[in-house]
This record gives structure tokens, C-alpha cells and sequence, in this order.
């Protein structure tokens, strides 16, 4: 398993989380299956143009640039609990070596050759503009685009060449054009086999359809090599470096090469042998997973991709996400140092949409799902339940499980299975708030406040029934919300972490005579005021 590498050169956004927790909760949720040979991969990738002009803007190095970034990623995902088996970065030596082999390797078979280029080059700046260097007109659609790809229009990979009305991106001079040398790999000779394998490669319809439709647009071979100073050494010819979706990709082999040295085990059997590679991706980077990345690892003998599993795009209160605009949410400064639950935005992350749908972002939509769906329903439930169990017996009472929850719990987890099996994560969070709500429902029908008198073996099945409730909920709850999944389940008396307890567990009846926890609430309401005071902090950058 591994998720897209996060640029570091800038900190992370709302926009991040759209990969990384899907991913978390997946590996999270085939954990509960039984999967025990999991390996969960990521890393900062720390080449290309975006680390160079980030770097020269703040007047650093490059490389102080990216520790500082790969230690922030390091310590949001820890708060967040995203929790990698290894996470890397593509400056490391060992991904510097790993790339070099390979490409030597592709060019040894023939699938690397030299072209001579007139490339735009600025007078005024005195160098090549690779990349993001340079700025112009999309040929296609004729959209403001980079000299990378199109990523405010159609989407498609670009050569700096072929923009239309070209200028540098630092100085905004108009480029002249130098002839020099550069290296291509041959994407075009791989159609044939790229056709067999999207045919076969599992991924949601993003991935599969966007790579179809580009593969019938026709390929061209991709230019692999770039003049700046900063990257990985291209072996043939080390005036030039490689192009960063060259080394960027390897690094998933390099890091479980890492990881795998460390463990006394042979990285080969990932990335040689059977084993299902999965990548979790935004929806912008396909053409790079779904196209060159497959015929990259083809041409040298690697293991393919199983699967590519693509999301949908982000939205801030709904407009087109954008960091220069302001329509983007700082992790850390706009979330967690505000004191705001991680757990909570994981919610927000995996229940607002299918994972190939658009999501958005608004603060009022969290609001309502904190308060209505977390605290009003779900939290509501679990603390009533064990506060009214809790003061009448402090322990699991003695009673009968009802066939139709031990039905409706079953069906909950063959839904969340189905759903996984497709790459639809809201399933989880819709499943586990089915059986709050209707844990609600029995609780309130039931009376357990007036029959605990009346009637104190109905009153022992109702509330019997609503902890077998809350032990499914805080199993199925796990892979999106494991801090408050574990706090509800050291309430119900349990010692074995519940990241360590299976789905199917969730069906066997909770022993009587189990010690209760004392009951805390697990939510707490998010005040009005305060998410004023956030739209109103949000605002702000925007005007700016």
C-alpha cells in the first residue's frame, strides 16, 4: 500500500487528507479482515521545480527546505493517527542509487534515447526553464498552465515547449529558444501492453477512465531528464538530472527497500514478485500512475500496480481548492492548533461523500456533522448507555442477545466489506451511525429509566443489547475514528487494544459480569461562536 508522496515544500492542507486517511482507514480496515502482510508506504517527495522555487523564494537550500517539510508531514500524520510502516524521502542516497539502477537498466533494453531541443531559455535569468520555471497557454485547451501539465484545464502532461505565449514564471520575460540534448523514454512503445493492462487493473472509475481516454488520445514519449541543479544525477549523462516523476515513483520501491532491510526481509518479494501493489492517489497525478508508471516498471521488470485507487478533487466552502486564491485549510494552523478533534476532521474526511466524488470542505458542514451526527447521535447513545448501565449494575448485566441485532450487525459488516471491496469508505462511517441511530431508537422505546423498577430483566436486555450495539460500533468505528474507538471500547471493560480486534468480534455477544469503565462522553459540541471565528479567520486569507 502506498499514498501519493507529499511535495515538501510547503506544509500540509485539507486537500493532503483527501489521500491519506482513505488509505489509513483501508490498511486500518483490511487489519480487521486478517490481512497480517500489510505494508503501508509514503514519503516526502523532495525534487523537482515546486522544492526549487519554494527555496529560492525563502533564500534557503534545498535541502533545508525539505527537512524542515518531511518533519512537519512526519508530525501531522502522527496527530492525526495516520500511522505509515515507513515514511521516507526521495533525497535519501539509497533512492538516489535505487533511481540511477533502474534507469540504466530501462536504457541497457533500448527504451531511452537522446534528442536534440530548442528549449526556452531566459536571458534575463540566465538558465533553462524546466517545468514550473515557465508559465503560457495550454495547446489543447488553451487554459493558463504550467510547463509540466495543464492543472487548471484538461489536466494532460506537458513539455515546456509547447506552451503558447511562454514567459518565466520568476522574471516574466519572454523566453528565448537554445538547442540542447535531452533524454526520452519510450512511452509510445508501451501502448499495446498499457491496453492489456487497464483492462485488468483494479482502481476506482477515476483511475481507469481518465487513463483509457488519454491512452486513445495516443502517447508520446516523455522527455526524463531536466537542467537544474537539484535532484537525482542522470547516470548517462550527469550534466542533467532526472525528471522528478522519474525518482518520485521509485521511492516506493526504495522505501520498502529501507524498511524491508531493516525487517530482514527481501524487498523483492513486493516489487518482484506476487505481492498486490495498491497506490492511493489524488485525482490530479493519474496520467502518471495509470500511464508512464506502469511502463516504467514493465520496462524494468518490476512488479505492476493491482490496483490505483484515484479520488475525487477537493473543494474549500465550495470553490475550486486553491492555495494562491486562499481556498485551502492548513492542517495544523487552521485545525489542529485550534484544539479541534483529529478524529473528527478523519470523520468529516471519509463520511461526507463517496471517495470518487468531489469533496467540500465548509466549516458549517462540520459544524453539523460534529453536533448532530457525532455528539447528537453517536455520542449520545454511548453515554447514556453506559452512564444509565454504569450507576444500576457497573457491569455488563445478564441477558439475552437479540437475533435482530446480531442480524443487523452482521449486515452492517457485510455492507462495510462490499464497500471496501469497491473503494467506497463512507460505507464504514454510514454503517456504524445506522447502528447508533438505531441504538438510539431502542433505548428510547425501551424505557430502561421506567422498567429498571417494573420490569428489571427487560430493563437488563434493553441495555444488554445496546452494549452489544456499542461494542459492534466501536469495532466498525476503528479505522476512521481509532482515538474515540478506543476510549468507548476501554468502557465497555476491554483491555486488548481495539485496533487489534477483528471485524467478526463484533458479533460475538459481550460476556456478562464484564467491569464497565466510568463513562466520559466522547464528543464534545463545537460552539457556534467558534466556527464563526473560523470562517471569519478563512475570510481573511481569502480578501488577502
Amino acid at each position: 500500500m502506498t499514498c501519493a508522496l507529499p511535495y515538501a515544500n510547503g506544509p500540509c492542507h485539507i486537500g493532503h487528507l483527501r489521500t491519506y486517511v482513505p488509505a489509513d482507514v483501508y490498511v486500518r480496515s483490511l487489519k480487521k479482515l486478517g490481512y497480517k502482510d500489510i505494508l503501508f508506504i509514503c514519503g516526502s517527495d523532495t525534487h523537482g521545480t515546486p522544492i526549487l522555487l519554494e527555496a529560492e523564494k525563502q533564500g534557503i537550500h534545498p535541502r533545508e527546505l525539505i527537512e524542515k517539510y518531511h518533519r512537519h508531514f512526519i508530525e501531522v500524520f502522527e496527530k492525526l493517527n495516520i500511522f505509515f510502516d515507513h515514511f521516507g524521502h526521495t533525497d535519501e542516497e539509497l533512492n538516489h542509487q535505487m533511481s540511477r539502477e533502474i534507469v540504466l537498466k530501462i536504457h541497457e533494453k533500448g527504451y531511452i534515447y537522446p534528442k536534440k531541443l530548442k528549449l526556452p531559455y531566459c536571458p534575463k535569468c540566465k538558465r533553462f526553464l524546466p517545468d514550473r520555471y515557465i508559465v503560457g497557454l495550454c495547446p489543447y485547451c488553451k487554459t493558463e498552465a504550467r510547463g509540466d501539465e495543464c492543472d487548471q484545464g484538461c489536466g494532460r502532461y506537458l513539455n515546456p515547449w509547447e506552451l503558447i505565449d511562454p514567459k518565466c514564471s520568476i522574471c516574466g520575460s519572454t523566453p528565448e529558444f537554445k538547442e540542447t540534448t535531452h533524454y526520452f523514454f519510450k512511452l509510445s512503445a508501451f501502448h499495446g501492453f498499457l491496453e492489456e493492462y487497464l483492462k485488468k487493473m483494479k482502481g476506482t472509475s477515476i483511475a481507469k477512465n481518465y487513463a483509457i481516454k488519454w491512452l486513445k488520445a495516443g502517447l508520446k514519449d516523455w522527455c526524463i531528464t531536466r537542467d537544474l541543479p537539484w535532484g537525482v544525477k542522470f547516470p548517462i549523462d550527469e550534466r542533467l538530472v532526472l525528471y522528478v516523476w522519474v525518482d518520485a515513483p521509485i521511492g516506493y520501491i526504495t522505501f520498502t527497500k529501507d524498511y524491508c532491510d531493516r525487517k530482514g526481509i527481501d524487498w523483492k518479494e513486493y516489487w518482484k514478485n506476487n505481492a498486490k501493489i495498491i497506490h492511493f492517489i489524488g485525482g490530479d497525478i493519474v496520467y502518471h500512475h495509470c500511464i508512464f508508471w506502469p511502463a516504467l516498471l514493465k520496462a524494468a521488470d518490476m512488479n505492476l500496480p493491482y490496483s490505483v485507487v484515484a479520488s475525487g478533487m477537493v473543494k474549500v466552502e465550495d470553490k475550486v481548492f486553491s492555495k494562491t486564491r486562499g481556498y485551502v485549510i492548513w492542517v495544523e494552523e487552521d485545525y489542529l492548533d485550534k484544539g479541534l478533534d483529529p478524529d473528527c476532521l478523519r470523520y468529516y474526511m471519509i463520511s461526507y461523500t463517496r471517495h470518487v466524488k468531489d469533496l467540500n470542505f465548509s466549516w458549517k458542514i462540520y459544524e453539523a456533522l460534529v453536533n448532530n451526527e457525532l455528539v447528537g447521535t453517536l455520542g449520545n447513545f454511548a453515554y447514556r448507555v453506559l452512564l444509565f448501565t454504569y450507576r444500576n449494575y457497573k457491569e455488563v448485566p445478564e441477558a439475552k442477545l437479540r437475533e435482530g441485532v446480531t442480524s443487523l450487525i452482521k449486515g452492517s459488516i457485510d455492507k462495510i466489506i462490499e464497500g471496501l471491496d469497491r473503494y467506497e469508505f463512507n460505507v464504514i462511517t454510514t454503517q456504524f451511525m445506522a447502528l447508533a441511530n438505531y441504538g438510539n431508537k431502542l433505548f428510547q422505546k425501551e424505557q430502561p429509566w421506567t422498567t429498571v423498577k417494573e420490569n428489571p430483566e427487560k430493563c437488563k436486555e434493553t441495555l444488554y443489547n445496546c452494549l452489544q450495539l456499542l461494542k459492534a460500533i466501536a469495532i466498525l468505528m476503528e479505522p476512521v475514528m481509532p482515538i474515540k474507538a478506543e476510549k468507548l471500547w476501554k468502557q465497555l471493560g476491554y483491555d486488548t487494544p481495539v485496533k487489534d480486534v477483528h471485524f467478526e468480534e463484533a458479533l460475538k455477544p459481550i460476556e456478562p459480569g464484564r467491569k464497565l469503565g466510568k463513562p466520559k462522553p466522547l464528543f464534545k459540541k463545537v460552539s457556534s461562536e467558534k466556527i464563526q471565528e473560523l470562517i471569519k479567520e478563512f475570510e481573511k486569507r481569502v480578501q488577502r
